[in-house]
């Protein structure tokens, strides 16, 4: 059993005095800066010269370079992308850090794998929201909190319990339920869902796709009953309500028994033994070495532009125009150049098997 702490655990007096700053401005750092200062928590932001800065004094927030709000702040949320996050704190948050302050994470990830090593003199703290920004700010508004994942890493003043519950209770995440666990379990857990089940699910609705749309059936119809219809997201919903199980008496018995009935012929998929893979590479640390290592981000944007030249892309685009719905690009994939794939001989052999995997 874990320990998990609710608002009457939280004291926000354990606050008074402290100096609270954000840093970086994001989805989450705008609404756990908006719910931390409707608690009455002195909150001031840490952000480069950007949009987001802008919206921040916007916001009537007073706001700061990065290096500077390290200095005048007692307790420092650092919310800022996992993968830009330890350059920014070895060049403006390490050099200006002072005894007794507290960092908080949102994520495990780069003090678990030690890619940021604090001093000792510095309380480190998580608190991980298991709920995008625009949810965090809206399930405080609306009084019903948020799960988040909590612990103390590195206590060095002795109460950092304390400014964790009393952050957690300003933040709002325990009117739902503040679940302690250490980061590196954080990390994983949250990797895991990335690597494991995501994946598996992608290849289920893609291997359903083209089935029916292979067997004859319009692509559009097929999208609408898999996804497009929001009925899936309906039911996920539900399923974080009430329960998986419990959640199927809102189908119909004709889908229930459809689903059980046949659902016994996929019990022995081949997955335990990758689920198992995959963990033990999380665990060791191995997936954070290829992910830090020379060539990852070369390879991740290879893998992302034929990952979106997928069939399932061409289909989904037909079907949208069709169905009269808005079709929204967030960005567009460019192919590496020439000079990025110059003397990379193993690297391009795996590109070559995922190319030949997206292209299924």
């Amino acid at each position: 059993m874990v320990n998990v702490y609710h608002d009457k655990d939280g004291n926000l007096e354990d606050l008074n005095g402290k100096i609270i700053a954000i840093i970086g401005y994001g989805n989450q750092g705008r609404a756990q800066s908006l719910n931390l200062r409707d608690n009455g928590l002195n909150i001031i932001i840490g952000n480069k010269k950007d949009e987001y800065r802008k919206i921040a004094k916007k916001d009537g927030f007073d706001t700061y370079s990065i290096s500077e709000i390290v200095l005048i702040s007692d307790i420092l949320f650092i919310l800022l992308p996992d993968e830009i996050m330890k350059d920014v704190y070895k060049k403006e948050i390490e050099p200006n850090l002072k005894e007794g302050k507290t960092l908080c994470f949102a994520s495990g990830y780069n003090i678990a794998f030690n890619l940021i090593k604090p001093p000792s003199n510095i309380n480190v703290i998580m608190i991980a929201p298991r709920m995008i920004g625009r949810g965090v700010r809206e399930t405080f508004l609306l009084k019903k909190g948020f799960f988040s994942f909590i612990c103390v890493h590195q206590d060095a003043t002795r109460d950092a319990k304390k400014i964790l519950l009393a952050l957690s209770k300003g933040g709002g995440t325990l009117m739902k339920g503040g679940i302690e666990i250490d980061m590196k379990t954080e990390a994983v857990l949250d990797m895991s869902t990335e690597q494991m089940f995501g994946p598996t699910l992608g290849r289920a609705m893609l291997t359903y796709v083209y089935t029916l749309v292979d067997a004859g059936y319009p692509p559009e119809a097929v999208l609408v009953e898999l996804y497009m219809s929001g009925e899936m997201s309906y039911t996920f919903e539900k399923m974080a309500n009430i329960g998986l199980i419990k959640q199927v008496d809102f189908h119909s018995q004709t889908s229930q028994y459809g689903s059980m009935s046949r659902g016994i012929r996929f019990r022995k998929l081949p997955l335990r033994e990758k689920f198992d893979k995959i963990l033990k590479e999380l665990e060791d640390g191995d997936f954070v070495k290829e992910w830090e290592g020379k060539w990852a981000k070369l390879k991740f944007k290879i893998i992302k532009f034929f990952a979106m030249k997928q069939k399932i892309s061409k289909l989904e685009q037909q079907a949208r125009k069709n169905l009269g719905l808005r079709e929204i690009d967030i960005y567009e994939e460019e192919p590496p150049s020439i000079d990025d794939l110059k003397d990379k001989e193993k690297l391009m052999r795996e590109i070559k098997e995922f190319q030949e995997f997206y292209e299924y």
